[in-house]
């Protein structure tokens, strides 16, 4: 049965509400300021308009996206103070510093040249604002590698000690950043990002195709989001392949929820149950459809290796299994229906029927949210398989909330959420109506046109220019 509702369990909730509206922002910025890069480098090299066009279609989009992003942010972290105090108390001296790095850095550089890269194009010459653009983007992959080094640092601990008062302390900082399951998440939840922009992308593209004549800007970057699709998703089955391996040496109860075992394999190896109930209270998956020694060949790469099972840990140490079976079933089951989309591309391709071919221009319109969906159920199958522990074996989430009584927490849940709902419901709202306008030639990109005010200068009044005189004319310029 799901866990009774108390303080604890909303606390988590509403970190797991916040965190779902965070996570799907960053992951659009970084692979959408990639893929900016790529237009203006393209423009740059070749000088057509059509790359320069889309960029400036593309950044529009971005800049609203990006301040979701921060603001999402912003608020996540506030909790590590309000609901999570523990846990800061005693983590904090290992995963502050880290944290501190992403703003010192990624935050610093995505800041600094933001402005430039969103304004500065006419201000500015080509070269210099092509570097703001790569060093926004490289700001972008920066941020995701410390935020990702702190949380599998969580996952796979190291490089630090317990003291008598239960305070975490670092003993080596490179271990603590470069953990062991470091070197497969970050590219993982990168190769991700850049699955959600080629897939929204050509979701957008298929929607103008769809609808009436293609133009040329609608039809490149429908072509290089499906060229996308087609490279990015095998590669990222191969890195998941190799997550798995690396969450099998190191959290070996979150694979045995995930796979829905409860016992150790036996010298015959593990099948692989392909749908199942699990069933937490008498401890075994009802309804199951397995494939023999499969996930022993998937997860050991061996005919009959050892994969573990829940019941050789007790009761109050395993993740809920129900939970996490699932959600790694939609996010495998997402990822090869984005490799069917881009072996699909590639046929019409092959057969010049790319922007022609109605089937695959819905397919791509149907798929477009698919890797939100499983970026969500990938974060939902990592964290909650995480569980009972905030750092894996060694700080468990029960000891790390702060005192807080249930109605505390579900007044500020309950402000969470309206607030969420209106203001990033507004923005998601923008940026639908802004996707449903087709790039067109001469795109204008982010207006540089409102009025301004410099710090130090009287505006005057109202429509006045200098008249050359050191007084000040009230008629309208010329």
């Amino acid at each position: 049965m799901m866990p009774a509702l108390d303080a604890f369990h909303l606390a988590r909730a509403q970190f797991g509400f916040t965190v779902a509206f965070h996570i799907i922002f960053p992951a659009f910025s970084i692979g959408l300021a990639s893929y900016l890069m790529v237009l203006e480098g393209l423009w740059l090299r070749t000088g057509k308009q059509v790359y320069l066009d889309l960029f400036r279609y593309w950044i529009k989009i971005f800049s609203i996206g990006f301040a979701m992003g921060v603001v999402s942010g912003l608020v996540m972290s506030y909790q590590f103070g309000t609901n999570w105090s523990r846990y800061a108390d005693k983590a904090g001296p290992v995963i502050g510093p880290v944290m501190a790095y992403e703003v010192l850095t990624a935050f610093f550089l995505e800041a600094g040249f933001l402005g430039v890269m969103l304004f500065g194009m006419e201000r500015v010459g080509r070269k210099l604002h092509f570097f703001a653009t790569c060093m926004v983007a490289g700001g972008t992959f920066l941020s995701a590698f410390w935020i990702l080094s702190v949380n599998s640092w969580m996952q796979t601990p190291a490089g630090f000690g317990v003291g008598p008062d239960g305070r975490m302390f670092p003993t080596d900082y490179w271990q603590v950043i470069f953990n062991p399951s470091v070197f497969v998440r970050v590219p993982h939840m990168v190769l991700a990002s850049y699955l959600v922009v080629a897939f929204i992308v050509s979701g957008v593209a298929a929607w103008h195709l769809l609808r009436g004549p293609s133009t040329p800007a609608v039809r490149t970057m429908f072509s290089m989001a499906m060229w996308m699709a087609a490279i990015v998703a095998p590669i990222q089955i191969g890195m998941g392949d190799l997550h798995g391996l690396n969450t099998l040496e190191h959290q070996p109860m979150k694979i045995a929820a995930m796979e829905g075992d409860w016992d150790p394999s036996g010298p015959d190896g593990a099948p692989l149950i392909l749908f199942g109930l699990p069933n937490m209270e008498k401890e075994r998956t009802d309804y199951k459809i397995e494939i023999p020694h499969a996930s022993s060949v998937i997860l050991t790469h061996t005919w009959n290796g050892r994969v573990p099972g829940l019941k050789e840990v007790p009761p109050g140490d395993r993740p809920y299994a129900p939970v996490v079976f699932w959600t790694f079933r939609v996010m495998v089951g997402l990822g090869f229906l984005m490799f069917g989309l881009g072996l699909f591309s590639l046929l019409a391709r092959w057969r010049g029927t790319l922007f022609t071919s109605r089937a695959l221009h819905r397919m791509a319109l149907l798929m477009s949210p698919a890797p939100l969906v499983a970026l969500l159920c990938g974060w939902m199958t990592t964290e909650i398989g995480r569980q009972p522990y905030t750092v894996y074996g060694v700080l468990r989430t029960a000891d790390s909330i702060s005192p807080i009584a249930l109605p505390g927490i579900a007044t500020s849940f309950a402000i969470f959420a309206v607030v969420y709902f209106i203001v990033f419901g507004a923005g998601v709202m923008i940026i639908l109506r802004l996707m449903a306008k087709p790039p067109r030639a001469g795109e204008t990109g982010v207006r540089t046109d409102l009025p301004t005010r410099t710090a130090g200068i009287h505006p005057g009044l109202p429509g006045a220019v200098p008249s050359g005189t050191g007084e000040v004319s009230t008629q309208p310029a010329e």
